[in-house]
């Protein structure tokens, strides 16, 4: 025996034994029972000695179980542990091991050496006598194969020898107990005492083991294994003449024809539905109540019982015949059928009632009936035919005497049981949950049904049984009035989900998204869904308090639970929060992408989905619309859908997919406001313009081919090229009197252009022939719109079509044929070239160095370029005003370049000074220049032809512009003459030379005049414009600081008060007092 299991031998079996008086007593009634057998001794006993001395023992055994304190289970335990200890001293006798090493290795040698010698004889009259069958076989079942064969037989002969009625009892039960089998898992006991059955096989059987001068049987006289079917079936036919009652006839019968159902003609495990095995469970618990009465009915042992019948005859038999055929089993069975026929102990007519033993017999018969009918018997046994129709019809007679009907167990009932079934969580019943969930007469009509649901959450924990529990739930609200008991299913059924896993949690959103978008509130009555909106407020009030980082889970967890009962108000809730609280949404996005369930409804494609069709795009869209008032929220919104778009979330197939597929913001947020009237709000349009950049840069390498050709590309470029058409007259005011698309707009759909341009110019590329018709439609719609808007399409098209200018600009441009072509456009007569110049300079970098390099001007001759000088000047001023920001620096490097390859003439007039300082101002020409040619622009655009132009919103755009400019000419000076940095030594950057630094204050001054005079000019104060002004005197005062040689305190006073008499120009004085200030401070 292990050294594990010995330890726990003697603790099982040491201190129970040994320290109370249980022992005395069980030696006490077997002593008093070998004295009766006086002058022999108590191992010698017979069977018909049992009657004189056999009260002792069991007097003795029942007084050890009524010392017992605990319940009836308890009692059973020691029963078994007396059989066990009488047993364990039957098979030490049989090993006749010495008794030196039995007090060593035996745990029990104190007790059954206390207790005097035994035989089989006593164990099995104490069976029999206190009905301990089931022990017994429990205990049998512990030998191996080979010894339990051959305890069967000692068994079958003990009982033939001399048989009574109430050996045949012992005979029946213990048959159909080993036909049953073991119920369940083996106990302490069993697993004990099957430790020590292998030690005495193995001590009996090992010659190394046995002492030296005993005898070593030879192996090849060592009995074969006995076949315990064909013990059995032979013990029953030596018995049968011995039953005289209908009831143990039908015992006998049953067991009979079970074993040879399960012996020879079951070949596989028959597998029945959940209902089946319930409906039949139930009747069998139902038949054993009534036969046993209600006093002392335990519900799970019955039912226990009853599952482990029903195992028995679905299953082929442990014991596989050997030693007997088929024809002889028949004929064992013809012959006892038959005798009991003659003496009409098998008539069932009388029988009106069913009980068990009749019931057992009646679905007995049908099964061997069936199979028998079905048996296919090889040529070899063709002559046996004859013998299984005999016995076919002698059953079916049998069969046909039963007039009562099946039993049928009630409602009630199959209920009862299958709730005792889950709250003792039996083995065996793995899809009852499935069928518990789903039975809407339970919910209806059993009041326990809702407790044993909320005792045994965790059993339910499954998203299918989740599901089934949700129709349930729905069933009930559309059948029953009670409120309260709905109320307490659905919070059951919360409870149950929100205790999945994350997984299980997404697949069942998924699928109660499905039913209906608002989830449990859109399938229940609004009473029972009462407390839903202070669940939620609670819910998202407790993860924005705490922010959740540090518990993401939890977070995850509170809102799959609101989700679950209201997706669409959970998402509504989500967007708010993500839009309007300041920073939240990068927190609800984590919670949203651990949420994949929440996704759109399954079965959907992901490209081109309906707004509809999308629950967060429409809970998103009801959230902006008309609501956004910041720019924060503008950009909170952006960031939130930006980071859905982002792919987080892993596929089934390891693939990664994002919550909001750009597709659906494209189809939600995106065409919906591009195919609206360019008259409403540019807000509205600008935002969609940012989703839609924003999704263009999501390409999804899951798939092949961009998502964006699945979304119509080419009617969207088409839109969006109408759109920027318009921008050519985003200063003209509608009849509405209101402005038509902005600048802002303008940025973003040449940026969006660009974008969807380059991704669809791929795909064209690698497919051309599939998309030439599609490119021929675009060409054909866009010929209608203004020529520059086909410049932005020409990643699409490639080298399919040529640039189409002007033919004006041909005149200013040696461009070649091959590439360029001329449009008679009437907006562009004689003496624009210059205009469509720059108009191309603007469009993009690869089309300004083109422009550059083929400009046809000759640098020698002055009045050529005095000309060109003089036409620039006046395309500048009417390219300005319509330029976005990107366009305007863009040109602004085309001027520099012109400026410093002296290409353009920009004369410098001092018209601020008197006189010239004496300093060397050649390294900032360009500067200088580039400040008198926007002066002169701005001169030009606020003259008296010009001023009409412009509405206010183009006065201010150009202020930014001129703004924007100023700044480049301020960093270029920063570079030219860079300040000292915190690392120099502050007495070199005063004792150093002047460095230009001179001259950067006298060009910062004349800078200053300039845009104070652009300031003086504009309309409305001109902030910008202020602003710079501002930054101008900030640099200035910088300079001097840093290089304070770079000028004398007469100088500075003279500039102090030259730099104020110019800001008295201002209108504004608030404007006027801070740049005095600032300017005193210099």
């Amino acid at each position: 025996m292990g050294e594990v299991n010995l330890h726990v031998f003697r603790s099982l079996f040491a201190d129970s034994w040994l320290s109370c008086e249980k022992t005395a007593v069980l030696q006490g009634g077997l002593l008093l029972a070998n004295q009766l057998r006086q002058p022999e001794q108590l191992c010698t006993m017979r069977k018909e000695d049992w009657a004189k001395i056999g009260k002792p023992i069991i007097q003795a055994v029942t007084e050890i179980c009524r010392q017992v304190r605990g319940g009836y289970d308890d009692r059973i335990h020691w029963r078994k542990k007396t059989l066990c200890i009488l047993w364990s001293k039957l098979l030490e006798v049989e090993k006749g091991e010495d008794i030196d090493v039995r007090w060593m290795e035996n745990p029990l040698f104190a007790v059954q050496n206390s207790l005097p010698e035994i035989n089989h004889s006593v164990l099995y009259e104490l069976v029999k006598a206190l009905g301990l069958s089931k022990i017994y076989v429990e205990l049998l079942l512990c030998f191996q194969p080979s010894e339990m064969g051959i305890e069967v037989q000692r068994l079958v002969k003990h009982i033939t020898n001399c048989t009574t009625e109430k050996d045949v009892q012992l005979l029946l039960e213990v048959w159909w107990e080993l036909l049953k089998g073991r119920g369940g898992q083996k106990d302490t006991l069993d697993q004990l005492f099957s430790e020590q059955c292998a030690n005495f096989t193995r001590s009996s059987t090992d010659p190394s083991l046995q002492a030296s001068k005993r005898f070593k049987p030879d192996p090849e006289s060592q009995v074969p294994p006995l076949c315990i079917v064909s013990t059995l079936l032979c013990g029953l036919k030596e018995v049968k003449d011995h039953i005289k009652t209908p009831d143990m006839c039908h015992f006998a019968l049953s067991n009979c024809l079970d074993t040879l159902y399960t012996s020879y003609l079951l070949d596989h495990a028959t597998d029945l539905s959940i209902e089946n095995k319930l409906e039949v469970i139930s009747r069998l618990v139902m038949l054993k109540n009534t036969h046993d009465g209600a006093e002392g009915f335990d519900l799970v042992e019955a039912i226990c019982e009853a599952h482990q019948e029903l195992a028995a005859i679905l299953t082929p038999t442990q014991y596989k015949p050997f030693g007997i055929t088929l024809v002889q089993a028949l004929q064992i069975a013809i012959e006892v059928t038959s005798g009991w026929e003659e003496k009409g102990l098998l008539t069932l007519t009388h029988i009106n009632d069913p009980i068990y033993s009749v019931v057992r017999l009646k679905n007995s018969l049908k099964r061997v009936i069936e199979s028998l009918e079905k048996l296919a018997l090889p040529e070899t046994m063709a002559g046996n035919k004859q013998m299984v129709t005999a016995l076919t019809n002698m059953l079916k007679n049998l069969a046909t005497s039963v007039t009562f009907p099946d039993p049928e167990s009630s409602l009630v009932e199959k209920a009862c049981v299958a709730i005792a079934i889950t709250d003792n969580r039996l083995e065996g019943f793995q899809r009852l949950p499935e069928l518990f969930a789903s039975e809407l007469n339970w919910a209806f009509n059993v009041p326990e049904w809702l407790t044993c649901l909320e005792r045994n959450k965790s059993a339910f924990q499954h998203k299918d049984l989740i599901m089934k529990l949700v129709s349930t739930l729905i069933a009930k609200c559309q059948t029953d009035a009670d409120v309260k008991c709905s109320k307490k299913l659905k919070e059951i059924i919360v409870d149950i989900f929100s205790q999945l896993s994350l997984s299980d949690k997404n697949e069942t959103l998924a699928e109660m998204l499905a039913i209906s978008p608002k989830g449990l509130h859109g399938c229940l009555p609004k009473s029972v869904m009462i407390g839903f909106e202070e669940e939620l407020n609670l819910a998202f009030n407790c993860i924005i308090q705490s922010g959740a980082e540090s518990s993401l889970s939890s977070a995850v967890s509170a809102v799959a639970r609101v989700a679950f009962q209201n997706p669409e108000a959970t998402l509504c809730r989500c967007c708010h929060l993500a839009v309007m609280n300041l920073g939240t949404h990068t927190l609800i996005a984590k919670l949203l992408q651990q949420l994949p369930g929440l996704r759109s409804p399954p079965g959907q494609p992901k490209e081109t989905r309906k707004p509809e069709g999308n629950l967060l795009c429409s809970c998103l869209l009801k959230t902006v619309r008309n609501k956004l008032s910041t720019s924060q929220e503008e950009d909170q919104l952006l960031s939130f859908v930006g980071a859905l778009m982002e792919p987080s979330i892993s596929g089934a197939r390891g693939e990664k997919l994002s919550f909001l597929h750009p597709a659906e913001v494209l189809g939600n947020f995106v065409l919906s406001n591009l195919i609206s009237s360019s008259s409403q709000s540019s807000y509205s349009l600008e935002m969609c313009l940012r989703l839609l950049q924003s999704s263009l840069t999501r390409d999804l390498q899951t798939e092949s081919t961009h998502w964006v050709m699945n979304c119509s590309p080419f009617p969207l470029l088409y839109c969006l090229s109408q759109l920027l058409n318009e921008t050519v007259r985003c200063w003209e005011e509608s009849p509405e009197n209101k402005l038509c698309l902005s600048m802002e707009c303008k940025e973003l759909l040449i940026s969006a252009l660009r974008t969807l341009g380059e991704v669809i110019g791929k795909e064209v590329s690698l497919a051309p022939s599939v998309w030439s018709r599609a490119l021929s439609w675009l060409y054909g719609r866009v010929e209608q719109l203004d020529w520059t808007v086909r410049f932005h399409l020409k990643e699409v098209w490639g080298d399919h079509f040529k640039y189409e200018v002007p033919s004006s600009l041909m005149s200013v441009c040696n461009l070649p044929d091959h590439e360029w072509s001329g449009l008679n456009l009437p907006q562009y007569g004689h003496g624009t070239g210059l205009l469509a110049w720059m108009e191309c300079c603007c469009l993009s970098d690869h089309v300004q160095r083109t422009m550059l390099d083929s400009l046809s001007l000759d640098q020698r001759n002055p009045d050529e370029v005095s000309m060109f000088s003089k036409g620039f000047l006046l395309a500048i001023s009417q390219t300005l005003p319509w330029c976005t920001i990107g366009e305007w620096e863009r040109l602004l490097r085309a001027i520099r370049e012109l400026l410093v390859s002296g290409k353009l003439h920009v004369p410098f007039s001092l018209e601020y000074i008197d006189f010239l300082p004496l300093l060397d101002l050649r390294s900032f020409a360009y500067e200088m220049r580039l400040s008198v040619l926007l002066l002169r622009v701005f001169q030009l655009l606020c003259g008296s032809s010009c001023s009409g132009w412009l509405p206010p919103q183009g006065w201010a755009h150009a202020e930014r512009l001129y703004a924007c400019a100023v700044r480049e000419i301020i960093g270029s000076l920063k570079a030219k003459v860079p300040l000292p940095t915190t690392a120099n030594s502050p007495k070199v950057a005063k004792t150093d030379g002047k460095a230009g630094s001179e001259e950067v204050l006298f060009v910062l001054s004349q800078l200053f005049c300039h845009v104070v005079h652009v300031q003086v000019m504009m309309q409305g104060g001109a902030e910008p414009l202020f602003l710079c002004a501002l930054e101008i005197l900030s640099h200035y005062e910088a300079v001097v600081t840093a290089y304070p040689k770079s000028s004398s305190a007469l100088q500075d006073e003279n500039t102090r008060h030259f730099l104020t008499t110019i800001a008295n120009n201002l209108e504004n004085a608030e404007m006027k007092a801070v740049l005095h200030q600032k300017i005193a401070q210099l």
